[in-house]
């Protein structure tokens, strides 16, 4: 799931870049030679990053002694906050900062963790000896080290993205800068599963963990570098906090009573920006959600003698209002990705405990390492999403008539995830009874089941493909379904759906720890299958939920973008 992160903010920051106006383009700055500059420093943070994430499990337990299950949940943590952080560095980069300075700060913040990382896999009194639990002191380094790896990675994740496309004027430009972003994110995050993880695991932690420093600083100076040929454009504010004044003002007007907007009389009473009169259907608040109606009611004292609001945090606009609305109707859908986002994370952190336990040679004398098996849905993800943009359209306008919309895409993905975790279950049902055949129950974890892991490369495949449908499905309705002030907010949507769905991943396996019995630290002798096939009851009762709420929602834009596909595709 991690893997997509960067993939779900081209059309926001797309957006983003096209909303510039003209006084922010600086012709004697930006276009084409900063784009080496930019790219080698998406390469260098991201390599580091995926480095010190991908082999966490793997690290807290056999170099701090913590057990299977609680190194999956503390994994499962980390996780989130990378999903989450981004979101508070992309609002302060909007608002307060710029891109610029919130990139170099946080890879600075990035550099100090993991440098703190690697003190404690190569200082003895940093990290407990064999066989016994963490002292305070430990952890505490040791969770100070994954905070501020987990901020700086945050700061990056979002607005380097940003940066990259307000180099450049044309949107055709912005189009091929993404295409080489997202590959140039892709192959970082592989060589991570891959060549950082073997060194990890094959030759040892600190050289792991100090080749993430030297892509990170290396990243970072070659980022410094491209400084004096940067456009850097100025802090606009955020969307957020217009959606914030929306809410407070609804709450300090909450005991006036509204007018009707049905009249020409009555719709003076609510207060219209310059230009917005004309772009609104009737230039009148909408009746759905009319409460909200309240924070564009006018009172005395809200405007001033030329026209301004004198107290921004009592009245807003009548499009502010609408676009708070919007949000608001979009949201069922949004909260359906939940728990589409939760099996994920459950998945990605047992599938690693189970790659414990399991043969994971290939050949004689190469072992895959437990934490680079994810590298099959990383894999296939971009796999299927080429595939999927060349064929699916096609094919399904054969099928169905017409152009597969933005829900169709991610109804799709939901099936596909829901086959994903059946088939961790089948796996792990095979793997224990393996384990019971030949009486393996009460081996250490470390026991190596005779069983190929390639076989979990299977499921994480599907939930690859899966990701490929659900993810850009949602970023696409979102960024043509928002109030055009609002689309930066779409990949922030999905960032925070993942973060959360990674926070109820761990909720989910603590509790299942709690009630049941299908989670022992040893998990030989547990039914870890039966945690799968609760994720697939979850998964149905979920897409369920998902059908109904896509049946009853109105697409206000994709209808017609997709009416117009439908007659060039025709054509």
């Amino acid at each position: 799931m991690a893997n997509t992160n960067a993939q779900q903010q081209s059309h926001s920051e797309l957006a983003l870049a096209e909303s510039q106006t003209t006084e922010d383009i600086d012709p004697k700055r930006g276009g084409w030679i900063t784009f080496p500059f930019i790219t080698v420093g998406v390469m260098g943070l991201t390599i580091a990053s995926s480095g010190w994430v991908s082999n966490l499990i793997v690290y807290l337990i056999q170099e701090f002694n913590v057990k299977s299950v609680d190194a999956a949940q503390i994994s499962s943590i980390v996780n989130g906050c990378n999903s989450l952080f981004p979101i508070a560095g992309a609002v302060v980069a909007d608002s307060l900062f710029g891109c610029f300075s919130v990139i170099t700060f946080s890879s600075v913040v990035s550099l100090l963790g993991i440098i703190l990382l690697t003190l404690t896999a190569t200082l003895h009194s940093l990290r407990p000896s064999e066989g016994e639990t963490p002292s305070r002191l430990q952890l505490g380094v040791l969770y100070s080290a994954l905070t501020l790896a987990s901020i700086g990675l945050g700061g990056t994740r979002f607005t380097i993205a940003t940066m990259g496309a307000d180099q450049l004027a044309k949107a055709k430009d912005q189009g091929v800068f993404f295409n080489w972003y997202f590959f140039t994110l892709y192959m970082a995050s592989i060589v991570s599963f891959t060549a950082i993880v073997y060194v990890q695991d094959s030759v040892g932690w600190g050289l792991g963990f100090g080749l993430c420093i030297a892509t990170n600083a290396v990243g970072l100076a070659v980022f410094l570098a491209g400084k004096r040929y940067y456009r850097l454009v100025k802090p606009k504010g955020s969307p957020f906090i217009s959606l914030a004044r929306v809410l407070v003002a609804t709450i300090c007007k909450w005991k006036l009573v509204l007018v009707s907007s049905q009249t020409q009389s009555n719709r003076s009473s609510y207060y219209y920006a310059k230009t917005e009169v004309s772009k609104l259907p009737s230039s009148a608040p909408s009746s759905s959600f009319r409460f909200l109606n309240r924070a564009a009611l006018q009172t005395e004292g809200d405007i001033r003698p030329d026209g301004s609001i004198a107290k921004p945090w009592r009245l807003c606009t009548v499009e502010q209002v609408e676009d708070f609305k919007t949000l608001l109707r979009l949201f069922p859908l949004w909260s359906s990705g939940i728990f589409l986002s939760t099996p994920i994370g459950v998945q990605i952190s047992l599938t690693i405990l189970q790659a414990l336990t399991m043969d994971r040679h290939v050949g004689p004398h190469f072992q895959i390492p437990a934490g680079s098996f994810l590298v099959f849905s990383l894999l296939s993800t971009p796999i299927a999403i080429s595939i999927a943009d060349r064929f699916l359209p096609s094919t399904w306008i054969k099928l169905t008539g017409h152009s597969p919309t933005p829900l169709q895409r991610i109804g799709l993905g939901h099936v596909l995830n829901i086959m994903s975790m059946a088939g961790s279950a089948l796996v792990e049902s095979r793997r224990l009874h393996v384990v019971r055949s030949h009486h393996l129950e009460d081996q250490t974890v470390s026991s190596v089941v005779p069983m190929s892991a390639l076989w979990l490369a299977v499921p994480l495949a599907i939930v690859g493909v899966g990701e490929a449908f659900h993810f850009p499905g949602q970023v696409s309705l979102y960024y043509q379904e928002f109030p055009v002030p609002l689309r930066s907010t779409a990949t922030a949507m999905i960032a925070l759906l993942i973060a959360i769905g990674f926070y109820m991943s761990t909720a989910v396996i603590d509790f299942v720890r709690k009630v049941t019995g299908w989670l022992p630290d040893n998990i030989n002798q547990g039914r870890m299958d039966y945690v799968f096939w609760m994720l697939v009851v979850i998964g149905v009762g979920n897409f369920g939920y998902y059908l109904v709420c896509a049946m009853l929602y109105k697409y206000q834009n994709v209808g017609s973008d997709y009416e117009n596909q439908e007659v060039q595709d025709e054509e």
